[in-house]
């Protein structure tokens, strides 16, 4: 687990999938093999559970206590593990937030409220009324592309006081508005859009919460070495030979394939949950051809 309070959660986080059983039901014992996996062989010194990469939207509480559970007790002595707990209600997001600090998470993702639109002064109260509700340290999860609504500078800026609060996961695609806010706050940022890891890393992120990192750790490691160290001619040439690895897992949506190339490896994955649908041959036949582009043969 990290010490370093200028990265809160550490480094190289992956956005992990939750594993099913090909009945659809949790796969308790696989989601701690692929924790182990990626802590132990894949560079990670965190995960992230019951985001949207682990479909936590089609799980019930229940089930998300258990998957969070199963994890912590794989790799929670070696990584830090954070929990996703935000929804589109308040109530329910406090009381996943406790629920998740009751069974020993290290730390908070919150995502802005979906799907009702609220103002910034609700985004304001919302993350603030979370992150009142434990002790655990909150990240921030800015991803206008799924909520509708960005997190705009001066309320980052006002969310920052808060002393819990400590770090943005950032999917907005907006390289204007993090410097903005990093030049305003000491929020740590962690790359929440693959793509982007490199810019999002040169303009002063600490860290990433990848889903390609399921398949690219220790790459994802080199890539935030090579820009800490100012070797930005590393940096290009590891973030190039991660470009067909982006393209081949973003073909639809995130989880599908991942959970396809990690079924490929012999990995825990099984299938997804409804409403999302299986890869098919022919994009299983793709992603085959994008990996072996970026290093990856399955």
């Amino acid at each position: 687990m990290t010490s370093d309070p200028a990265r809160p959660f550490g480094r190289v986080l992956t956005a992990m999938v939750t594993p099913f059983a090909e009945d659809g039901s949790i796969d308790l014992a696989g989601a701690q093999e692929l924790a182990a996996h990626l802590v132990d062989r894949q560079a990670h010194d965190g995960l992230v559970v019951l985001g949207t990469t682990g479909e936590a939207p089609t799980l019930s509480d229940g089930e998300q206590s258990a998957v969070l559970e199963a994890v912590l007790d794989a790799v929670g002595d070696r990584a830090t593990v954070v929990a996703g707990v935000g929804t589109n209600d308040t109530a329910h997001s406090i009381d996943n937030a406790r629920r998740a600090e009751r069974l020993g998470a290290h730390g908070l993702l919150v995502v802005t409220p979906y799907y009702n639109k609220p103002p910034q002064a609700g985004l304001l109260r919302h993350f603030t009324a979370v992150a009142d509700s434990t002790d655990l340290p909150v990240m921030l999860y800015d991803i206008p592309p799924r909520s509708v609504v960005p997190i705009e500078v001066d309320t980052l800026a006002r969310l920052a006081e808060h002393p819990r609060i400590v770090a943005v996961k950032d999917a907005k695609g907006d390289l204007g508005a993090v410097m903005q806010t990093l030049a305003r706050t000491d929020l740590a940022y962690y790359s929440g859009e693959d793509v982007l890891n490199l810019p999002l890393l040169a303009v002063g992120a600490v860290g990433v919460v990848s889903v390609v990192g399921h398949l690219t750790g220790p790459r994802l490691a080199e890539l935030i070495a090579a820009v800490e160290s100012g070797d930005l001619v590393k940096a290009r040439a590891v973030n190039e030979s991660l470009l067909p690895v982006y393209t081949g897992v973003f073909r639809t949506q995130g989880v599908i394939l991942t959970k396809a190339a990690l079924r490929e490896l012999g990995l825990p994955a099984g299938p997804v949950r409804p409403p999302l649908v299986d890869a098919t041959p022919d994009q299983v036949a793709q992603l085959r051809a994008d990996l072996a582009d970026g290093g990856i043969p399955l």
